[in-house]
């Protein structure tokens, strides 16, 4: 038994049926008024996305600040996070979050053994 994902009472097709103003319409405030502000820069990445996907290429971006719209869904894309590109593929669950929140730019810190010069009892110890 597995549920239908719906997002505000619509399903994912409905969705993808609507036109990004429209569905701007069901996003909260914050995510409404970006996606309204940037309408021509996310529809032109949109269709970017349809063309590199048809000819098979990768999509990379730099764009972390493009909130996630339906016609997104099922796309696989490669998000900089500055240093190099994690790859997302997006699921229905990502609608009104941004790129950049699923390409974390910190890491966990992993400390390893002491090199040289980290201690004063490195100091009596060769170099080689």
């Amino acid at each position: 038994m597995v549920r239908e994902f719906t997002f505000r009472g619509k399903t994912i097709e409905e969705l993808k049926k609507l036109d990004t103003r429209e569905f701007a319409k069901f996003l909260k405030s914050r995510q409404r008024r970006a996606v309204l502000r940037q309408f021509s820069i996310i529809e032109e990445f949109i269709t970017r996305c349809e063309k590199k996907q048809k000819s098979g290429k990768q999509i990379r971006t730099h764009l972390r600040h493009l909130v996630i719209v339906p016609r997104m869904v099922d796309f696989t894309i490669n998000v900089y996070n500055g240093k190099q590109y994690n790859q997302i593929k997006i699921i229905p669950e990502m609608l009104g979050h941004r790129l950049g929140e699923f390409s974390l730019t910190r890491t966990k810190v992993q400390h390893g053994a002491p090199g040289i010069g980290a201690t004063r009892s490195s100091a009596a110890l060769s170099v080689k």
